[in-house]
């Protein structure tokens, strides 16, 4: 089964002004290369992979234009333009889903979706090989922030023992778990019909934790624990902290 991957990057990014007045958050250099570099790193190890949409909007596709011209990868890399201008106006992560499956033509195929804001270093193979066993559910990959004040701050998931989703809680003020839904999904070819209805009911095509507990509810979702290090880069604090771990020496095995 082909594997093509979408990278979200159309968010404007306000919360690191003025970082990212200027220039989009992926592009942000965390150590010697963008955060977006850091993420297609890990992609290339996935074999499967036959294409990667790096979706934007109006204001910053020249920005990825210009980068992915410099890059090379194994596959090749479209910036799909969302044509979306202010934070106002933006189609929200799963209207960005939908609309490169549309205007690309994208032809049924496995998907694996990430957000463009994350940074880590665990291994996507196993990601994408635990969900072409729970086919044709879809898998979100979540991570263990391992303390409920921190909890607080995410999009969280309670799991059975054998990772079924069973509630989604965000931004709880009293979570009763500490796995964070990470913005990595493995939605596969079995899951298009459904998104499509999803869109055509007029649900919230913001915010992806929306589309993921709908998925849930309606087929079935799995959980992914990832092991090793994870970052949600949404403020000043967060990015300071990714430099910091990049910047810090450390045994080579457990860098990124």
């Amino acid at each position: 089964m082909s594997l093509k991957v979408i990278i979200l990057c159309a968010g404007y990014a306000t919360r690191l002004y003025p970082l990212t007045e200027n220039m989009p958050k992926p592009l942000l250099p965390v150590g010697s290369k963008p955060i977006l570099e850091w993420i297609l790193e890990r992609v290339q190890k996935v074999q499967s992979v036959q294409a990667v949409y790096v979706v934007s909007n109006q204001k910053f596709t020249g920005h990825f234009e210009t980068w992915a011209a410099k890059t090379k990868y194994p596959w090749p890399i479209e910036v799909v333009n969302d044509h979306t201008t202010s934070n106002e106006t933006r189609l929200g992560a799963i209207g960005d889903l939908a609309y490169v499956i549309k205007t690309k033509k994208v032809s049924p195929c496995d998907l694996l979706v990430i957000a463009g804001d994350n940074f880590f270093d665990f291994d996507l193979v196993s990601f994408v090989n635990f969900g072409t066993k729970k086919r044709p559910h879809g898998v979100i990959a979540v991570y263990d922030v391992g303390d409920k004040e921190l909890a607080k701050r995410y999009g969280l998931v309670r799991v059975d023992a054998e990772g079924k989703i069973l509630e989604f809680q965000e931004k709880p003020p009293q979570p009763t778990t500490t796995l964070a839904s990470s913005g990595i999904y493995w939605l596969p070819q079995e899951t298009w019909s459904l998104l499509d209805r999803y869109i055509t009911s007029g649900h919230n095509t913001d915010q992806p934790g929306h589309y993921m507990r709908w998925l849930a509810e309606t087929s079935g979702l799995f959980a992914f624990s990832l092991k090793g290090k994870w970052l949600d880069i949404g403020d000043l604090d967060s990015y300071k902290k990714a430099n910091a771990i990049v910047n810090t020496p450390t045994n080579p095995k457990e860098s990124l």
